[in-house]
């Protein structure tokens, strides 16, 4: 039977979530419902990509009984708000990342999630990629040996687009795209937490950060450094390195198609789509919903490759970055 899914919000990349959920089979995804704050988009939406149900408000969608999961895709300074409520509906929910704001709304979130029992995880997309998965393959068989050193680093030039910039809207490239290369970092070294978090950076006119470095030092002497910018086009890549070999990223770490092992490139890929896409390799997101899709059929309430755990892991280290840079938004407590 088909996953059924409600699609909350009707931006760009709810359209790329849809479009690669078109790629796979009808039999085991279906778009059901979608619910804009307004009803005239959520109908172009709707008869864009072929849903039956359009709703003008997201209270709407949360009490629709014909839906199996709710994926959020708002802006991230009103997840911790919608994805309450649809939790306290008792719907499965898929969040976008950053999850929220800081690690109390995350916090707030998960305990909500485990108090209705509902399938609950921030869409890391990375995560899914089969690419990824070759690493935490090669990792669990200590391909490279011991790792002592992880790079990444995801830089774009994007000052211009105003949710990047605005703290009203939570901009900053640290929420947008610096998550990635710390999820990367944690997902490496396996959800273990860093002894010691040190960033260095500089803030753009309004406040947020514009570009930083984070130094993550685990026990042992090993080490994750990671940069991230809203200035400037950088390689994107990633890398990690062991004692014995290497594992390589190429651009884009992020929803990557290929990875080298020891100077061996194995590529994976993309599926095919003819549709617009806003967003770099944008059907990879393809991965993360058949992942969500193998949860529910398991009655999983979290997923074991981002957990709750991750989440808050992620959360804790970007509030310590974020602390250390100066930037405070107006949903963190004094």
């Amino acid at each position: 039977m088909a996953t059924k899914w409600g699609i909350c919000a009707a931006g760009k990349i709810s359209n790329d979530f849809m479009v690669a959920l078109q790629t796979l089979p009808a039999k085991d995804h279906q778009a059901v419902a979608v619910a804009a704050k307004d009803l005239k988009r959520a109908k172009e939406f709707g008869q864009t990509h072929n849903i039956p149900k359009v709703y003008g408000s997201y209270e709407e969608l949360a009490k629709d009984p014909n839906i199996d999961i709710v994926y959020v895709g708002v802006l991230h300074v009103v997840h911790r708000d919608v994805a309450l409520m649809f939790l306290q509906h008792k719907k499965n929910v898929v969040c976008e990342k950053p999850l929220a704001m800081n690690l109390s709304e995350v916090k707030e979130m998960i305990a909500a999630a485990r108090k209705h029992n509902v399938f609950f995880m921030e869409a890391m997309w990375s995560r899914f990629f089969p690419v990824y998965d070759e690493i935490r393959t090669l990792l669990s068989q200590k391909a490279i040996g011991d790792i002592k050193v992880v790079r990444a680093e995801f830089g774009s030039n994007q000052y211009h687009v105003p949710r990047a910039v605005e703290k009203e809207l939570g901009g900053g490239a640290l929420m947008d795209i610096g998550c990635y290369c710390l999820q990367f970092a944690l997902m490496v070294f396996n959800g273990e937490k860093p002894e010691s978090v040190t960033a260095k950076g500089f803030l753009y006119e309004t406040g947020v950060d514009e570009t930083v470095t984070i130094i993550l030092h685990y026990p042992g002497k090993r080490q994750a450094i990671l940069t991230t910018t809203m200035m400037v086009g950088m390689p994107n890549q990633a890398s990690i390195c062991g004692s014995t070999g290497m594992i390589q990223v190429p651009s884009c770490m992020w929803c990557p198609t290929s990875v080298i092992f020891n100077g061996k490139e194995t590529k994976y890929p993309l599926p095919h789509s003819t549709k617009a896409m806003h967003f770099t390799n944008s059907t990879g997101l393809s991965y993360e919903a058949e992942h969500v899709r193998q949860c529910l059929l398991k009655g999983l309430k979290e997923s074991p490759l981002m957990t709750w755990a991750d989440s808050e892991l992620l959360a804790t280290i970007m509030e310590e970055v974020r602390k250390q840079l100066g930037v405070k938004f107006p949903q963190d407590k004094a």
